[in-house]
């Protein structure tokens, strides 16, 4: 276990205790206090798949290429469901059935505004919202606007899907500092500009998938984040907005919960996140 950044020496013992009694599970913590500069960090940096929590950074590029003129978000993407691989550049399709969104499946051919994708893609975790928007932005510019911005542990290489890049070992990967960092930065109002991060923020905020940070929270405590769940990982990172401070920025990583064991992975997240709101207040 490992703290950096105290202001002063808090006791974790509870919280470490749990993690320990997750026996034959990785479990990643990073957590950043906007209130009083406290950091929260266990085994942060220990490289995961980072799942949906990567279109994080998609939607942070989209912004990014709004500010710079290329696009507005109200433009509209055809609605497709053909991408090229990055391992060799065969086309794949990807499978309803895997989607946690399934809405734009029966519109292909349709057009969509890019503020509507962008949306689906962190509110429903659309893996087809995610790669149109990545057809549009380009997986380089994502990984490009990463490093611009400082965030350490994130890598992206590609879109959802792609078993043949998968199979050959190109993939993205992230680490709960890193993705702490990303949501500092968003949260501090400085990723792209004060108008976009607010944003991206108001977008968040519409996450319909509840089950972990802010699950055992008080009901008043508004959390601004994005989940992302596949294989034998669990994960999930955000902004807490507790009454009357300011917020902190909070990762849950975990591996070792098996696909069919989501109650247990969700309800583990959700006790680390009440134990890190209860030291912070």
């Amino acid at each position: 276990m490992k703290y950096q950044g105290y202001s002063k020496i808090v006791s974790m013992t509870e919280l470490e205790t749990f993690i320990v009694e997750q026996e034959d599970k990785t479990i990643s913590v990073a957590a950043y206090d906007l209130e009083t500069g406290e950091e929260i960090l266990i085994h942060a940096d220990q490289d995961f798949h980072p799942a949906s929590t990567i279109k994080v950074h998609v939607m942070m590029e989209v912004f990014h290429q709004v500010a710079q003129g290329f696009f507005a978000l109200e433009d509209c993407l055809p609605v497709i469901n053909s991408f090229t691989s990055i391992a060799d550049g065969n086309k794949f399709s990807l499978d309803v059935n895997d989607d946690a969104e399934q809405t734009l499946y029966p519109r292909i051919g349709e057009r969509e505004s890019i503020a509507e994708l962008t949306r689906l893609m962190i509110v429903r975790s659309s893996n087809l919202a995610t790669n149109i928007l990545l057809e549009k932005v380009g997986a380089k510019n994502v990984s490009d606007f990463i490093q611009t911005l400082g965030i350490q542990g994130v890598t992206f290489i590609r879109g959802i899907e792609d078993h043949s890049a998968f199979r050959l070992g190109m993939n993205s990967s992230a680490t709960a500092r890193g993705l702490t960092q990303t949501m500092k930065r968003i949260a501090e109002k400085n990723v792209v500009s004060e108008q976009a991060s607010e944003k991206m923020i108001e977008i968040l905020l519409g996450q319909e998938f509840n089950e972990s940070i802010p699950a055992l929270l008080p009901k008043s405590v508004r959390v601004a984040h994005k989940t992302g769940w596949t294989g034998d990982v669990y994960h999930d990172t955000g902004i807490v907005y507790p009454e009357q401070r300011k917020p902190y920025t909070l990762t849950i990583m975990t591996r070792g919960f098996t696909e069919d064991q989501p109650e247990e992975a969700h309800a583990c997240m959700a006790t680390i996140s009440k134990l890190i709101y209860e030291k912070l207040q």
